[in-house]
């Protein structure tokens, strides 16, 4: 029975007996961490490999006779731009490779269109006193940082289970202060959910009134599937091409999540007018990104089948913890009728939506009995939800003991601050 049929005397009494387990939770002791989505020490090890691949190697030459040693090649070896122009779906020429990190480019990315015209005759957008940027919600909130660091608005756009409301960024982008929107496509962070081929389409066909308007579509989970048959979603460049708006997407991946979030590739993707843009601006930032890095990396996997032949042993380790997630929130929390969340076939959360109003009070909970989660509000702009409802649980660090403790603990603090709310 739902929460809400309960009586008054019922709902006492549930609230006696969860605060008593809630004291026996605490007396634990447990320190648990889920707030961010972190590869766990069995995924990193599935790369550990990769450090020996150049020990003792005197050929460290790229096939295009770069020796990686030394200096140069702003935009990346040509072996590994290929291999991460596969990942993205673009043909090399479009790709520039970098550092350990995507965010990185995204913010560089926003810095430069700060300081430079994205188009030719237009302003910088730092010169645009009441810019604005579309924030699909709930959504990553590194992203929001980036885009409030830089003063933009953050207009919260509406997600479902097909992605962001078209009809109300169709309307926004009527806005020549509008300058960009934030995508994350496939197993979007934190929903799970994959654009539907609509979805993309009306991106792709977006007629905006800013010409510098931009869409950052961070494809940071493009080849993270959970199963065999993962979703699949629209070329966000084949569509641009078919509506005459190739200078409207800017892609992003990294391999952080795939080998080492400290070491690993970033790439970005782009139309050549705003490649030119961008690459302006990195010809004075760098000399070169850590070519020696990518040589690794392309020798480690091979080829991009060599990648996605590694993601299944990614699939073999995190999905177990997924379904941990899932059976909890299943079998703790909804006959209770105090939880929503979707069933993600890849990427790195779960999205959870408990009863309106006690987010906050959850994760509180949660923290006083030995269980960080990523704080409530976190997904969306500014750090305001709304509702109070959404918190986005990362499966993938703690062990599988450790993960069911922590579930069992998240389930008891979501029926204790529903029972709190309902008894108030």
């Amino acid at each position: 029975m739902q929460y809400k049929d309960y009586s008054p005397e019922q709902l006492s009494a549930e609230l006696e007996a969860l605060r008593q387990d809630f004291e026996n939770i605490k007396a634990k002791g447990l320190k648990l961490n889920m707030a961010r989505g972190v590869p766990s020490p069995d995924q990193l090890e599935l790369s550990v490999s990769m450090l020996d691949i150049l020990h003792g190697e005197t050929d460290c030459t790229a096939e295009d006779g770069t020796d990686c040693r030394n200096y140069g090649v702003m935009d990346g070896i040509p072996e590994c731009k290929r291999m991460m122009a596969s990942m993205l779906g673009v043909s090399p020429e479009m790709v520039m490779t970098g550092g350990n990190s995507s965010l990185n480019m995204m913010f560089d990315t926003i810095s430069c269109f700060m300081t430079k015209p994205v188009v030719a005759g237009m302003p910088a957008w730092g010169l645009i006193p009441d810019r604005k940027f579309l924030c699909p919600v709930p959504g990553y909130d590194r992203h929001f940082g980036v885009t409030e660091y830089f003063d933009f608005e953050m207009i919260p756009v509406p997600m479902d289970e097909n992605g962001p409301d078209m009809d109300m960024v169709e309307e926004l982008v009527k806005d020549p202060s509008v300058k960009g929107m934030w995508c994350v496509p496939k197993y979007s962070n934190p929903s799970g959910i994959s654009y539907s081929d609509e979805v993309v389409r009306r991106i792709a066909a977006l007629q905006p009134a800013a010409k510098d308007f931009r869409v950052m579509w961070d494809n940071a989970y493009c080849i993270h599937d959970l199963v065999e048959d993962g979703d699949q979603i629209l070329n966000i460049f084949e569509e641009c091409e078919k509506t005459g708006n190739i200078d409207l997407p800017i892609a992003f991946c990294s391999t952080s999540k795939i080998t080492f979030p400290g070491s690993g590739v970033a790439a970005m993707a782009a139309s050549e007018n705003n490649m030119k843009v961008i690459k302006n601006k990195y010809k004075y930032q760098t000399i070169g990104y850590d070519k020696l890095n990518m040589l690794r990396h392309v020798r480690f996997f091979g080829n991009y089948e060599g990648m996605m032949e590694h993601m299944r042993k990614h699939a073999q380790v995190l999905a177990p913890r997924f379904e941990i997630v899932l059976n909890k929130l299943a079998g703790q929390l909804e006959e209770y009728g105090v939880v929503r969340y979707n069933r993600p076939r890849g990427g790195y959360f779960v999205c959870v939506d408990v009863m309106d109003g006690t987010a906050k009070r959850v994760v509180e909970l949660c923290k006083e009995a030995g269980v960080n989660l990523t704080g409530a509000g976190a997904t969306y702009p500014y750090g305001v939800d709304p509702h109070d409802s959404n918190i986005r649980i990362a499966p993938s660090f703690p062990s599988l003991e450790n993960l069911s403790s922590a579930m069992d603990v998240f389930c008891i603090c979501a029926r204790l601050a529903a029972v709190e709310k309902l008894t108030a």
